[in-house]
Order: structure tokens, then sequence, then C-alpha cells
């Protein structure tokens, strides 16, 4: 997914069935893939050419089969197609106004159909097209948290807590990826009144749902329920410029327990660029203003009287920074 033409080609294996044949029937030189799929022979060969080049499929004696490689990162397969078709969003957005997203961002944001998608203003209602447009979003976002949240806890140690926070936490996904791990862990998600409608939906039909409880609430004006020792901000802070950001991490140092701690996980400000930026990566280039550098959220947390502040990174689409810091 390195180009939009590479892109393209892979997004059309998985629509006209490609992929899908070669793992059911094995090797096929073109032409017959070119007649079960009713494609012309040229526009098969083409197709072919540009997954070749881009590591999809390799070709021996004349057949063509999906390469190791791909096989390798296919359980992946609806993430990679949430990317292409986000990306393919976000790059209607940026031709042509890639000039407004350097020099004027909030007039992009603006005309931006992409971050229309994220329409948080409909989530304090509760008829039909509040309830599709949050759905829709909250779809993207817990597809994107189920694979985020693995690194997150590859890289942190989350056996030691029983009763977790998860601020601005959507669909409860991360909390149940934790719930589902850690037999002796509850948590809460605190969100927007239907995001909590939509996500108890989300949890409902597994075996931690009896551990998943959802408090619905606003940061900007409400304080968090207290009692956890873990209070999680994922993919959250960049949301929200600094003085409101300090001020949600200050009331998450107010609703922890004594001892207790705070994790920031979140895409980093963008520095050095030491190679080209991927096409699949266009619907997170267009936040590039909002993300932040590891020094400021520390900064935020020794003001909130956070000690013993730890730093990783963490390299996925971009590089996340996770950070954790303890209350005395």
């Amino acid at each position: 997914m390195a180009t939009l033409l590479q892109a393209e080609a892979l997004a059309t294996a998985f629509e006209i069935g490609l992929v899908d044949c070669l793992i059911s029937r094995g090797p096929a030189a073109s032409d017959a893939l070119a007649e079960r799929l009713t494609a012309t022979p040229r526009g098969m060969v083409f197709l072919l050419d540009i997954l070749t080049e881009s590591g999809v499929v390799v070709r021996s004696e004349g057949k063509y089969m999906l390469s190791r490689e791909f096989m390798a990162v296919l359980p992946y397969r609806e993430l990679m197609e949430l990317k292409l078709a986000l990306a393919n969003l976000a790059a209607r957005d940026i031709l042509g106004g890639f000039t407004d997203l350097v020099m004027r961002p909030e007039q992009f944001m603006r005309g931006s159909s992409f971050h229309r998608l994220f329409s948080y203003d409909r989530c304090f209602g509760n008829d039909e097209s509040d309830r599709h447009v949050t759905s829709r979003w909250m779809r993207i976002t817990t597809l994107l948290t189920r694979y985020e949240s693995a690194a997150c806890m590859a890289h942190h140690d989350f056996s030691r807590y029983r009763r977790i926070l998860d601020v601005g936490g959507n669909s409860g996904e991360f909390a149940l990826r934790l719930c589902r791990c850690y037999p002796d862990m509850r948590a809460v998600v605190f969100d927007l009144p239907l995001v909590c409608e939509l996500g108890r939906a989300h949890v409902d039909g597994t075996p931690e749902r009896d551990r998943i409880s959802f408090m619905k609430g606003d940061v900007r004006t409400d304080e968090l329920p207290t009692g956890h020792d873990l209070i999680i901000f994922k993919s959250m802070l960049h949301d929200w410029p600094d003085e409101a950001a300090l001020r949600f991490i200050h009331k998450a140092a107010r609703s922890l327990l004594p001892g207790g701690r705070i994790l920031i996980f979140e895409r980093e400000k963008i520095a050095g660029v030491k190679q080209p930026f991927p096409f699949s990566i266009l619907p997170f280039l267009i936040f590039f203003h909002s993300y932040r550098p590891a020094e400021t959220y520390v900064g935020f947390l020794e003001q909130a009287g956070f000690v013993d502040i730890d730093i990783r990174s963490v390299n996925l689409d971009l590089p996340f920074v996770l950070i954790t810091g303890q209350l005395p």
C-alpha cells in the first residue's frame, strides 16, 4: 500500500475476488484468472504486474500465487481493507487541499470530508441519523483500536491493575482486550452518551461483558469517576488543545487512587522524515498538526503531580509514544 496505484491494485484484488480465488484454487495463469473473474486478459495482466511489483503475488512457471510475505499479513485483511478505504477518502481531501492543510489547517478541516466522519456533536442525540453517523465512525476507531491496543499491551505490563478507566474509550474495544487478557480486571469506559450506548451493544455478546461498564459523561465539563488504579487516554488527547489536554490530565490525577497510574498512548509529533510516506497513512497525516512530542505530555504529567514517568516509542503506521506516570 506504498503508492496510490499499489493500494488501488490491492483493493481491486480484494474486491473482485482475486485474493480469495488464489487462496481457494491455488496458482493460476493470468488468462485462467481473467476467465474466472470475468476480466479482460490485458486488464488482468496489468493488475497482476502491479501486484507482483508490490509483493502481493509471485509468478512461477507461468502461474501466479500469493507471496509468502502477503500470506503472513493476510490475517490482518480487515485492517488492510479499512486503511485502503480511509486512504482513498483522505486522498480526495488532500488532492487540491494540501496547501490549506499545511498553511491553514482549520480551514482545511472545515472542508474535509474525512474530518466530518468524526461528528462528535452527534453523540448527544439518539435519533436514527445520530446513531448512523456515530456508529459509522465508531466502527473505524474500534477496528484501529483492536490492533493498536495489542501493540500497547505488548509494551506495557497491565497485570498489576485491577480497576481501569478508559477515558474516551469509545466502543470499549481496548477495555475488552484488557479484560479478556486479565480475568481479575474490571473496566469503566467514560464517553459521550450515544457512544456509551453503542459501546454497550459492542461488548454485550462477550464473556467479559459483566466486567465492563460504561459511564456517560463529557470530560470537558464532568469530573471522572473515582477509585481506579489506572486511567488510560488512548488516541484521545491529540483531539484537544494543550489547555484542555492538561485539564483532562489534572482530572485524572484527582480521580486515581493513591499510587495509581496514568497511561497515554498517542501518535507522536512527526519530525525528521527519512523516507517517503506510504499512501496508506494519508488518513493519519491529516491530523499531523495535532500530534505532540513526548516531552509535552511529560510536562503535563509533571504539572499534574505525576512521578516515575516512563516513555516508550512504539512504531506502527506512524511512531506512537507510550507514556506512564504514577501518583505519589
